[in-house]
């Protein structure tokens, strides 16, 4: 007589809602399940497995080699079953579903925002959930083990990963209140100035960085802040100058800070990045509308014509 598998879609989620939450009775709380039923489906997991996947740690747990090795199938496994459960929902024209999303934490006011706003307009039976990775390395870990299906980040080109080129992002100048500059504004006269920057190592500040030393300059950052929606506020106050996205830099133009266009410019192409293999019916058509979207602003700016922006 052959054992009976327990390891069934169930006591995977289980177990990677413990992974996830770090102690049986979190994830019993995030699953609304008891915590003695957590522990049963874990035991016959590991009772099929033959091996133990977590040491127990009084309240909490740590995974042990046996665990770690079965996270990334387990999460595999997840989203292949969302993928034929989305299939389904698909006949109903996506009336149903969800959609996981991981995004650079620069990218969350836009283009990332006003995507979402018109998916949801378009979908509204299917629900989103926003990953918030540190860096541009946890974003593709978390696409790559499918805990996020699709990722926004700048364009790059990783093995085993499908780019989706979106969007040209232009960053401005800008100062806070009261200050005196006009366009265009040199990068080394940026450079003299205290600045309000994200810390070493991420996206923003490498590109900041990167634009100074082809000016032949060094930033002079007298405020570092790895909580990037706190830079607007910081500039607002006075703290310091800095260079930001054109959509963050708008926002800080109607509250009141002087707004300008570095010289020489500053800009980073912005993409979608997926496995490559099945996409959900969310993923895909969330793709699609951002490519769409890309096309009908670039026939937008090419009827207008070259044009000079003042600020």
């Amino acid at each position: 007589m052959h054992k009976q598998s327990h390891m069934d879609s169930r006591r995977l989620a289980i177990f990677l809602s413990v992974v996830d939450e770090g102690s049986f009775t979190a994830a019993g709380d995030a699953l609304d399940m008891s915590q003695p039923a957590v522990s049963q489906a874990i035991r016959e997991l590991e009772d099929d497995l033959g091996a133990v996947l977590f040491h127990r740690l009084g309240r909490a747990v740590q995974l042990t080699p046996a665990g770690e090795a079965l996270v990334l199938p387990a999460r595999q496994a997840r989203h292949d079953l969302r993928i034929g459960r989305s299939a389904v929902e698909e006949i109903a024209g996506l009336g149903a579903g969800r959609l996981d999303l991981a995004c650079l934490p620069t990218l969350a006011v836009a283009p990332l925002a006003p995507l979402v706003g018109a998916f949801r307009a378009a979908h509204p039976g299917v629900s989103i959930r926003l990953s918030d990775p540190e860096d541009t390395a946890e974003l593709l870990r978390f696409v790559r083990s499918g805990e996020s299906e699709v990722g926004l980040v700048e364009q790059l080109h990783v093995d085993g990963l499908v780019t989706v080129t979106l969007w040209n992002q232009e960053f401005l100048v800008v100062l806070p209140p009261g200050s005196t500059a006009t366009s265009p504004f040199r990068l080394r006269d940026l450079a003299a100035l205290p600045l309000v920057a994200a810390p070493p190592g991420s996206s923003t500040r490498g590109l900041l960085d990167d634009a100074l030393e082809r000016s032949a300059a060094k930033a002079t950052v007298v405020v570092e802040a790895a909580q990037r929606e706190t830079l607007l506020p910081l500039i607002v106050a006075g703290a310091g100058a800095g260079l930001l996205p054109s959509p963050v830099a708008e926002i800080a133009a109607i509250l009141g800070c002087v707004v300008v266009e570095p010289y020489p410019t500053v800009s980073r192409t912005v993409a979608l990045v997926h496995r490559d293999g099945p996409l959900t019916p969310s993923a895909r058509r969330f793709i699609e509308l951002a490519v769409d979207q890309r096309k009908a602003e670039t026939r937008v700016h090419r009827d207008r014509g070259p044009e000079v922006r003042a600020r």
